[in-house]
């Protein structure tokens, strides 16, 4: 079986190939980094010509924090909608057999949605902080969903919490957030800052789903034979408000200082959390990985990471 990762340098795209190698022998990793820009159309072909991949998982995007990508937002959106055009064309004419796995965004779900349900999906606006970025995702269902009906090309399309871990940037403004709370306390634990700042309210509920978890679940999706186009949601049905994660790092760092919060930061949507229903019939005996063992996981890793940055 060779699988090829696009965006294999990114932070679950890192962490994927790692995952795969220790399971597959022919396990291809490309990304911007390794010269492979996904929004040149002839080199992309030219990819998938050479490698004819048995399975594709795509974890190629453009993105940055919500305020870069509002920010950026025709940048991120034609980025992201170039890359996935030039991946189904390149399938659709060189790898006919290759089946994809896109790992989406639940930011592309509604921005007021509370409870994120699948059937649910399209029925509103994606909230305005991450307008460009998540309507990219919705865009890569309507190119799947067409590609399968003209040309039977074969995709799984998975939508994925705030997802967190070792393994991502160190810069809090490029990592993912739950990961860039926890870099910027190590620091200010370690600098003996009587105050810790929050990006927004603090009031924003949020589905965190730990990297380990994600990784095991898209290495099971392998193994699936059918199609799954429409979106299914890797969930636990189980949120956390940005001050309540905030306390638990606080605790498990030991950092004494205030929790204060700076309301000039976007809070993005009030609440994302994600219905596990149909999760639960396709993976009935899939445990998570428990949220704060996960977090002390998080902690430890980056701890050791930065202890060179921190002297």
């Amino acid at each position: 079986m060779k699988i090829l990762v696009l965006g294999g340098n990114g932070f679950i795209g890192k962490n994927m190939v790692t995952a795969l190698r220790r399971s597959y022998n022919t396990v291809i990793s490309i990304s911007l980094r390794t010269g492979i820009d996904l929004r040149d159309y002839l080199l992309t072909r030219k990819i998938f010509s050479e490698i004819t991949p048995d399975y594709v998982i795509n974890c190629a995007a453009h993105v940055g924090s919500v305020h870069y990508i509002s920010t950026y937002a025709a940048d991120v959106l034609h980025d992201n909608m170039q890359m996935i055009l030039n991946i189904y064309k390149a399938i659709k004419e060189v790898s006919p057999k290759s089946k994809v796995i896109n790992p989406l965004s639940n930011c592309s779900y509604p921005g007021e949605s509370e409870i994120q349900y699948e059937s649910d999906w399209w029925k509103g606006e994606v909230h305005s902080s991450v307008y460009s970025f998540g309507n990219a995702k919705r865009f890569i269902y309507v190119v799947a969903f067409c590609y399968l009906g003209q040309y039977g090309t074969k995709t799984l399309n998975f939508l994925v919490p705030n997802t967190f871990g070792p393994g991502d940037h160190t810069d809090p403004n490029k990592t993912h957030a739950l990961n860039g709370m926890i870099i910027r306390m190590i620091k200010a634990q370690d600098e003996g800052e009587k105050e810790f700042e929050i990006w927004g309210t603090g009031n924003p509920i949020r589905e965190w789903a730990y990297i380990d978890d994600v990784i095991e679940i898209l290495k099971r999706a392998l193994l699936i034979q059918e199609e799954i186009t429409y979106p299914i949601n890797i969930a636990q049905k189980k949120g956390y408000s940005i001050k309540e994660s905030a306390e638990i790092i606080a605790n498990l760092i030991g950092f004494k200082g205030n929790l204060t919060f700076n309301t000039k930061y976007q809070d993005g949507a009030p609440c994302k959390v994600l219905d596990n229903g149909r999760f639960q019939q396709l993976f009935p005996e899939y445990r998570f990985v428990d949220h704060e063992a996960a977090i002390k996981k998080t902690i430890e890793y980056y701890k050791y990471l930065l202890k060179g940055d921190l002297k």
